[in-house]
C-alpha cells in the first residue's frame, strides 16, 4: 500500500512560486497556492523541483517591473540549466494584469499569463497548461477589468509566519492620484461583506494567529462603495450612511481571542472623529496607523491629485495624536515629483522635522507609463531625486534614533517573531524596526519585556 501511495504521489503535479511586491500581492499568491492544493497538487519552495513555476509579478514602479521581468527570464534560464525543458512557466500579478498582451509577444518563453480574476482558479489553469503542447503560443487569460475579491472560505496557503496574517478587506481603488496606475490594474474599489471578513478573522484566530493586518488599497474607504448614496472623494466615513471601517473594527473587537488588529494603507481623506474614537476604545486594535501622505506642500498635493490639503493633514495629525494616546504614525512621502521646487521640498523637510513621525519611508518618484504625472512637464533629474532622497532619509534617521532612545526604560508588550526577535505594537511586519531580545521567548506569543537600549532603528530588550 505504501508503495502504491508513493507511486501516486510521484505523479502529482508539483508547483513552485516566486511572489514579488506588496502584501496585497502576497495574499493573491496565497490564494493561488490554495487553489493548487485544492486540486491535489504539491507545493515546493524549490523552483528546480517544480513541474509548473509561477512568477507573481509587481508593476507598481519601474524598478518593480524590472525585477519582475528579471525573475521571469531567470526562471526560464534556470529550467534550461536544471534540464527541465517540460517545466511550465505561468506569469501572474499586476504586471501580467496590465501588460499581458504586450508581454505575450515579448516573452514567448511563458506558457500562460493570468490576471487578478484568475487567482482562485490557478489549479484548474495549471491542469489546462500542463495538457497543452509547449510549442503553442502563450495563453492570455487576463480579463480587462478585474472584479474578483476573495471570500472567507476561499482556499488559501499562507506564506506568512503562523502567528501573523494579512486579511484583504477590499480590492481596487477609486482615487485618481496622478502618479499611480493601480486603479488601471486592480479596478474600482470593492469591499468584502463584513460577514466574510469576520468569518475569516475567527478562522485565523482559531489557527493561532495573534496579529491580523487589514489591507486594501484604501482601508479607510471600506464599505463606502456600498452606500446607497455614493460617497464623494473627500468623504469622511460616517456609519449613519452605511457600512464603514468603524463598524467592522467594533465587530472584530468582539471576536474571542487575544490578538492585534493592525490598520495598513489608510487614506487621510476618509479619517473621521468616529474612526479615531473607535481606535481609542478598541483594545485589540493596535495603536498604529499606516497613512501614506506623499507630500505636504499645497501645490504638490494638487498636482498629485491627493484629494486633501495641508490644513486637513495638519489638523488630522493633531486629532489622531490627541484622540489615541500612544499612537504610532507611519507615513510615506514622494520626492522628485514633476515640478517639485526646492522650496516645496524644503517645506516637506520642515514638516517631517516638526511632526516627527514614528515610522517614515521615502520614495523617489517613478515615471509610470499611463499615469497623468508621466506626461507632466518639469520631470526631475535622477541625480536631484537621489540627493533629495538622501536629505530626507538622513533627517528621518536622526528622528527615528531619538524616538527609539526615548523607549529605553519602558516595559512593552511584544509579539515574538523568532526566539530572539520581536516587534512592538508600533511595528508592522517586514517594514518596521524590531526588538532584539537578550533571552529567547516563545515564537508567536505575546510577552512583556523592559527596553534596555537602542541600536539604530531597533530596540534591545
Amino acid at each position: 500500500m505504501k508503495q502504491a501511495e508513493r507511486a501516486a504521489s510521484s505523479r502529482l503535479t508539483t508547483v513552485g512560486m516566486v511572489s514579488l511586491g506588496c502584501a496585497k500581492n502576497l495574499v493573491d499568491a496565497e490564494i493561488m497556492l490554495g487553489s493548487v492544493r485544492a486540486r491535489g497538487m504539491r507545493i515546493t519552495p524549490h523552483a528546480e523541483e517544480a513541474d509548473v513555476l509561477v512568477v507573481n509579478t509587481c508593476a507598481f514602479i519601474d524598478s518593480a517591473k524590472e525585477e519582475s521581468i528579471d525573475a521571469i527570464l531567470e526562471a526560464h534560464q534556470q529550467r534550461g540549466l536544471a534540464q527541465r525543458p517540460h517545466q511550465k512557466l505561468i506569469v501572474s500579478g499586476c504586471m501580467s494584469q496590465r501588460f499581458a498582451a504586450e508581454l505575450r509577444a515579448q516573452l514567448p518563453e511563458v506558457d500562460a499569463f493570468i490576471g487578478l480574476d484568475q487567482v482562485s482558479e490557478l489549479g484548474t489553469i495549471i491542469e489546462r497548461v500542463t495538457a497543452q503542447a509547449s510549442s503553442l503560443p502563450p495563453l492570455n487569460l487576463v480579463t480587462a477589468r478585474p472584479t474578483y475579491i476573495p471570500d472567507w472560505d476561499t482556499p488559501r496557503f499562507r506564506l506568512t509566519p503562523a502567528h501573523s496574517a494579512y486579511l484583504k478587506i477590499a480590492e481596487g481603488c477609486n482615487h485618481p492620484c496622478s502618479f499611480c496606475v493601480i486603479p488601471q490594474m486592480r479596478g474600482r474599489h470593492r469591499s468584502r461583506p463584513p460577514e466574510s471578513v469576520l468569518a475569516e478573522t475567527r478562522s485565523l484566530v482559531a489557527e493561532g494567529v495573534k496579529e491580523i493586518n487589514l489591507i486594501s488599497q484604501d482601508t479607510t474607504y471600506y464599505g463606502m462603495d456600498l452606500w446607497a448614496q455614493k460617497a464623494g472623494p473627500r468623504q469622511p466615513l460616517d456609519s449613519s450612511r452605511g457600512l464603514t471601517l468603524t463598524a467592522l473594527l467594533r465587530a472584530m473587537e468582539d471576536v474571542e481571542g487575544d490578538f492585534w488588529v493592525r490598520l495598513l494603507y489608510t487614506h487621510p481623506a476618509h479619517w473621521s472623529d468616529e474612526l479615531i474614537a473607535t481606535m481609542a476604545q478598541c483594545r485589540k486594535v493596535a495603536r498604529y496607523i499606516d497613512m501614506p501622505l506623499q507630500h505636504i506642500d499645497e501645490a504638490m498635493l494638487g498636482r498629485m491629485r491627493r484629494e486633501t490639503s495641508r490644513a486637513h493633514i495638519e489638523d488630522l495629525i493633531v486629532r489622531l495624536r490627541s484622540g489615541i494616546p500612544g499612537i504610532a504614525l507611519r507615513t510615506t512621502f514622494i520626492v522628485g515629483f514633476p515640478g517639485e521646487t526646492e522650496a516645496e521640498f524644503e517645506a516637506l523637510l520642515e514638516f517631517i522635522e516638526r511632526v516627527r513621525f514614528e515610522r517614515l519611508g521615502i520614495f523617489k518618484y517613478s515615471q509610470e507609463e499611463g499615469s497623468r504625472a508621466a506626461k507632466m512637464p518639469g520631470q526631475i533629474p535622477a541625480a536631484l531625486k537621489n540627493a533629495r532622497y538622501r536629505r530626507a532619509m538622513t533627517l528621518q534617521q536622526k528622528i527615528a534614533r531619538e524616538i527609539a532612545a526615548a523607549q529605553v526604560g519602558r516595559e512593552l508588550r511584544l509579539l515574538v517573531d523568532q526566539p530572539l526577535i520581536a516587534r512592538t505594537e508600533a511595528d508592522a511586519p517586514e517594514v518596521d524596526p524590531r526588538v532584539i531580545l537578550a533571552e529567547a521567548a516563545p515564537v508567536g506569543e505575546f510577552v512583556r519585556r523592559k527596553i534596555r537600549g537602542a541600536r539604530g532603528y531597533d530596540l534591545l530588550a
